[in-house]
């Protein structure tokens, strides 16, 4: 049983329903319009779930069932659920990017929970924004919560080939431009990659952050990893319905288990993972709302000593997340990585990270390996700075071609995503496949938003000639699901003026990821010249929450959060009047 830190007269709620005055007759009553009695809730943890389900987020499908099955365990453990929809941030479906509504679900998900009495959050998410964004509310408000991760989805397939998400549609779209495939065959494809509920299976940026939520303590032991169809997954929802009430009377919030070296641990669970780029943008903005200062150069400190273990696309070169799952899940990876992790880390269940990692093994060493036979002798993911990126930049190195991680080339350069679209397969475009593809103006304030433009199409006409991969370099991220010798997050940007605006066509472009190394071989005085003619290009939005973002955005070396939501300044409870 539970150890009680909390009566009920101390819940939060209680100062809404508790009361004998006007107010409270207010909530009660109202309480009982919707058919609860009022032994449903008094003296109850009041248990919002924060569901993030649309008709339009494929990734979701499923939260209607699992919202059910989450009551079920708030109910069974003596809560009262409450059910809350917040701003569902589909991947594929929301323009100009999800990225751009981060922040936005941030904080709806921390004032729902401040303005509503709440006493415990189950945060439901999984599409790849949703989950940092719920963290990053839940963080800020500070009440228990439990993050439910919506898992991945089964493997696609085609014919009598494996299909993941994202890494397959972008190779045969390659080869379809190429004209290796037929139209038929591309719709077949279509038909035949996302085959259930879930979210990307492959080793995407939803694959990576539900990971690294479970790796910061934010999940039941295990969570992160179990498809969503499966029949486990059901039981996770009201597992964790389950524990979200034991967390309200122990009075276990995020800050009590956020800890330095609870980051740590999520730096290395991404570079084990060979997991997304866009981790390092949304674990410093994680960071900063517990009042954590993460910089880029800590990701580095891991790089170098973190093998990568995981041998699931598109870091690895063979597996998907179902077969992760079957192999062991993240629980079996981290047991294998526990001389790099700091076990003492508190977790959402109570226990340390030591404690929920016994027990665990590698059922199939092929998916993932062992540290004596890893994949790659080093993590994925690397952070680059130079002249061309003072601030940083970001490599996913595992995924590249490794000739191409030591490379001086021409540049060849698109002012924005336009210009590329419109130019990248003209027969006339002077392109090799030693140069080196320039996109600009496609940062948090540029593109708006930092889309996921940054795996650049190859050129047609080096396709044709057999090329499958080359350097490209912009202040855009890129899917986790991509893959390619792409160097993204330049900082500072284009827009705000950033040594990426200054690149012209056959400027010579420095690239060596062994010595964390991206530079611009122009020199100092030609580069004064070229900033002295720059002129900062028109701002995107003059109204609305486009505004709003424009104004207060960060930087993708500082998280891309905004500059009045960072930190742990006290925000007052409200007043009940």
């Amino acid at each position: 049983m539970t150890e009680r830190k909390k009566k009920p007269e101390e819940l939060r709620s209680h100062r809404w329903y508790g009361a004998q005055d006007l107010r409270a007759f207010g909530h009660r009553s109202r309480t009982a319009q919707m058919g609860y009695d009022r032994s449903d809730y008094a003296g109850k943890p009041v248990i919002a779930i924060i569901n993030t389900w649309s008709d339009i987020n494929t990734c979701h499908t499923h939260f209607k069932q699992r919202v059910e099955e989450v009551k079920r365990g708030v109910w069974q453990a003596g809560g009262f659920p409450v059910e809350m929809p917040a701003m569902s941030l589909a991947e594929v479906m929301q323009k100009p990017t999800t990225m751009m509504y981060r922040n936005f679900l941030a904080m709806e998900t921390e004032e729902l929970l401040r303005s509503y009495p709440a006493d415990g959050a189950v945060l439901m998410g999984g599409c790849d924004k949703t989950t940092p964004a719920l963290l990053m509310g839940a963080i800020s408000m500070n009440l228990p919560a439990i993050y439910f991760p919506a898992g991945p989805m089964l493997s696609g397939h085609w014919r009598d080939t494996k299909l993941g998400s994202g890494s397959d549609t972008w190779k045969y779209w390659a080869e379809l431009r190429a004209g290796n495939i037929t139209e038929r065959d591309w719709q077949e494809i279509e038909d035949g990659i996302a085959r259930s509920p879930g979210t990307c299976m492959t080793m995407g940026t939803a694959a990576t952050m539900m990971s690294l939520a479970e790796s910061l303590g934010f999940t039941l032991p295990g969570a992160a990893s179990i498809p969503a169809p499966d029949s486990n997954h059901a039981k996770l929802a009201t597992l964790s319905g389950k524990r979200i009430v034991e967390m309200v009377w122990e009075d276990l919030k995020p800050k009590d288990f956020l800890r330095k070296e609870s980051f740590d641990n999520a730096i290395v669970t991404l570079m084990a993972m060979g997991g997304s780029t866009n981790a390092l943008i949304h674990l410093v903005a994680i960071a900063g709302r517990a009042g954590i200062k993460l910089p880029l150069e800590r990701f580095n400190d891991f790089s170098a000593k973190v093998p990568l273990l995981a041998n699931v696309r598109p870091s690895g070169d063979k597996y998907l997340m179902e077969d992760f799952y079957y192999a062991g899940g993240l629980r079996a990876l981290l047991a294998e990585l526990k001389g790099l992790l700091h076990l003492e880390c508190l977790t959402a269940n109570g226990k340390t990270l030591g404690v929920n990692l016994e027990g665990a093994r590698i059922f199939d060493p092929d998916v993932i390996r062992t540290r004596s036979n890893p994949l790659k002798a080093s993590g994925g993911l690397v952070v680059l700075k130079g002249s061309l990126a003072p601030n940083g930049a970001v490599i996913k190195a595992a995924a590249a071609s490794p000739k191409l991680l030591k490379h001086v080339g021409k540049a060849v350069v698109f002012d924005d995503y336009n210009d590329m679209a419109e130019r990248i397969d003209r027969d006339e475009l002077d392109v090799d496949a030693d140069s080196v593809l320039i996109l600009r103006n496609a940062g948090p304030l540029g593109g708006p938003g930092m889309p996921e433009w940054g795996m650049l199409p190859v050129p047609k006409k080096l396709l044709r000639q057999g090329v499958r991969d080359m350097v490209r370099i912009s202040d855009a991220r890129m899917s986790g699901t991509s893959y390619g010798c792409c160097v993204l997050h330049v900082a500072p940007e284009s827009f705000v003026g950033g040594p990426l605006a200054l690149v012209m066509n056959g400027d010579l472009i420095e690239l060596d990821v062994e010595k964390r190394v991206l530079n611009l071989k122009v020199p100092e005085t030609e580069m004064q010249k070229r900033k002295a003619a720059w002129k900062p290009p028109q701002r995107k939005y003059e109204r609305g929450y486009g505004a709003i973002f424009a104004r207060h955005v960060s930087q993708a070396d500082a998280g891309c959060d905004f500059d009045f939501l960072e930190g742990t300044a006290p925000v007052p409870e409200p007043e009940i009047h």
